[in-house]
């Protein structure tokens, strides 16, 4: 099943989509927050469709898609985290995960537009995995604890500015991850226990319909089950919490492939986990 918020801005409809049919959540759950996943909504979700009890959502296939949750905490994100990305840049593995962080309004739905901030010459696509926190993660310490604190998986787009990123930062990269629109995420939210191995997902993106990336999660320096564990030992992980878990090599700032400039349009997917369309817009 999967998770997913229809409808406009600002006034989505929780929903779960079971084969090709979508049910209205909100006999359930005001929305698909942190707390609702804390509570245990994709459980009673599970125990409403084996009963029926839940409302057809008629119409839902017009509705606009929104990311697949709100009153997100926090939006962590992994840097460097494949190893065929990181030698595309001139860099060796990292030794240590390399966290930096986005802020929460950089979230939008997965078809959204993305806007070009004023001066940007050097936006970037990045096909990631994104894991959703579903129960508290603090000093975890083993990766079947780590999994256990998961509630599922979904697509970002970590859009990037290169040169506020590498230029202007200061070496801590925020300043280049953190305009409005440069979290595209959805469409939906896939309990984890639906993806039987977030290892071995292929994963890929096109720019204006030619190919970029095309790789697998197997090829990430760090597991997910080992990031979510790491990450504990420095922060909580609350329900609701986002964490970015890298791109895979075939990035513009490779130098193989030009930056992206209005009228672009950017295409990337996760197996199992659907698609995002996004077009670049000018400020």
């Amino acid at each position: 099943m999967d998770l997913m918020r229809l409808g406009e801005a600002g006034r989505e409809i929780p929903t779960v989509r079971a084969g090709d049919t979508y049910y209205d959540l909100r006999g359930l759950a005001p929305d698909i927050t942190g707390a609702s996943l804390g509570a245990g909504l994709i459980e009673q979700v599970r125990a409403a469709l084996r009963d029926g009890s839940l409302t057809e959502l008629a119409g839902a296939e017009s509705l606009r898609v929104g990311p697949p949750l709100t009153g997100i905490g926090a939006v962590v994100c992994v840097g460097m985290n494949y190893a065929a990305h990181a030698a595309e840049t001139g860099d060796q593995p990292p030794a240590a995960p390399i966290i930096f962080f986005k802020h929460s309004n950089t979230v939008v739905g997965p078809n959204d537009d993305v806007v070009i901030p004023p001066g940007a010459e050097k936006v970037d696509w990045e096909v990631e995995l994104a894991v959703v926190i579903g129960k508290r993660a603090s000093y975890v310490q083993s990766h079947e604890e780590a999994l256990e604190c998961i509630a599922g998986f979904t697509i970002s787009n970590d859009v990037s500015e290169r040169d506020f990123q590498i230029r202007h930062s200061g070496g801590q990269w925020s300043k280049g991850k953190c305009a409005p629109t440069f979290n595209p995420l959805g469409p939906a939210l896939v309990p984890a226990a639906d993806i039987p191995d977030p290892q071995s997902l292929r994963l890929y993106s096109r720019v204006n319909g030619e190919e970029r990336q095309n790789s697998t999660t197997a090829d990430m320096v760090f597991s997910v089950a080992e990031i979510i564990r790491d990450l504990s030992q420095y922060m909580a992980l609350d329900p609701g919490d986002v964490v970015n878990t890298g791109t895979p090599e075939g990035v513009a700032l490779s130098g193989r492939f030009p930056y992206l400039a209005p009228g672009d349009t950017v295409t990337l997917g996760i197996e199992g986990l659907g698609e995002q369309h996004q077009q670049m817009v000018a400020h």
